[in-house]
């Protein structure tokens, strides 16, 4: 299909033909979204779920190339970040009580969301949005018809520690401690983005640049560590996933899109996830993309969306 790749959207403005609302979950906590229309006659449908500590406007130049593409377009901040409320003690740390509360909103959100779009239904995600995803495929809580999953959280960068070391390390420091409490430093003034943070995340100085400046136009999106809670859990969900069998029941498509120049989430766990999805796929990057891989400089980001078109086109054609 035509798939434009890079065009100069304006990333700083919410696009007129979108809609910014929120859904209510089944306990009633609201969550904040945002939708592309789409004609009679639309490709399909995309479901995108960002990272620990992100927030949907980050992501208004995919989801509006998506949207060029036919696709009905739709993304949501997960609970306790971003748009969508603090579940800690401060509005900077970012804690959850346990990721089944996220897979639990997903699952709810999939259902209605599902009802009311167009078929194909896909579920996009990027780093810990990737995790609650994978969460949802192994719960078989959700049913898509093809999920694309970006530099996703299946290990966290690190010590090459066992996860139940890892884990217990992180439950004594729940104990010795509030949970709620930062687990990593920020920087000396809560909320400020610390020095080389950049080095992290992309190679495009101008749209990490629209990352700060949404943060500063609203000031409700700024998120900074996780806490040890999150920490503690976000471990134990990971051994949920590392189970003998949990991915291998998964039979959806699942494209995987990682690189080995990831300083926050592991490389080699996205790889091996590839590799023991039954349809699972792989496009791997290096050194000259970091963890923002969508919003990452043209060269990279074109790649990636380039090989996620052609992946839907395949596993998921448009239903005449």
């Amino acid at each position: 299909m035509d798939q434009p790749v890079s065009a100069r959207v304006d990333r700083r403005a919410i696009p007129v033909e979108a809609r910014e609302s929120s859904w209510e979950a089944p306990d009633g906590y609201a969550l904040r979204r945002i939708d592309w229309p789409a004609d009679l006659k639309a490709r399909g449908s995309i479901l995108f779920l960002p990272g620990r500590g992100d927030f949907y406007e980050k992501y208004i130049e995919t989801l509006e190339q998506w949207n060029r593409a036919g696709w009905r377009v739709t993304a949501a901040d997960w609970r306790g970040q971003a748009g969508s409320g603090r579940l800690g003690d401060d509005a900077v740390t970012g804690h959850i009580g346990d990721f089944s509360q996220w897979v639990d909103d997903l699952a709810a959100l999939w259902r209605d969301w599902k009802a009311s779009t167009p078929a194909p239904h896909i579920l996009a995600a990027h780093s810990m949005g990737g995790h609650v995803v994978m969460r949802a495929l192994v719960d078989h809580v959700v049913d898509p018809d093809a999920v694309v999953l970006s530099a996703p959280m299946l290990g966290m960068s690190g010590p090459p520690l066992p996860l139940p070391v890892l884990q217990g390390v992180a439950k004594l420091m729940c104990m010795v401690g509030k949970p709620t409490r930062p687990a990593w430093k920020w920087s000396e003034k809560p909320g400020e983005v610390p020095a080389r943070r950049r080095d992290l995340l992309s190679h495009d100085g101008e749209r990490y640049a629209d990352e700060l400046w949404w943060r500063e136009k609203r000031p409700q999106l700024v998120m900074g560590p996780g806490s040890w809670g999150w920490v503690e859990r976000a471990y134990a969900s990971a051994r949920v996933l590392e189970r003998k069998g949990a991915l291998e029941a998964v039979q959806i498509p699942v494209l995987v899109i990682s690189t080995s120049n990831d300083k926050l989430v592991s490389h080699p766990a996205a790889v091996r996830a590839a590799e023991r999805l039954p349809k699972g796929e792989l496009v791997a990057f290096g050194k000259e993309s970091r963890h923002e891989i969508l919003r990452e400089v043209d060269a990279v980001r074109d790649k990636a969306m380039t090989a996620i078109a052609e992946f839907l086109d395949r596993v998921a054609p448009a239903r005449s």
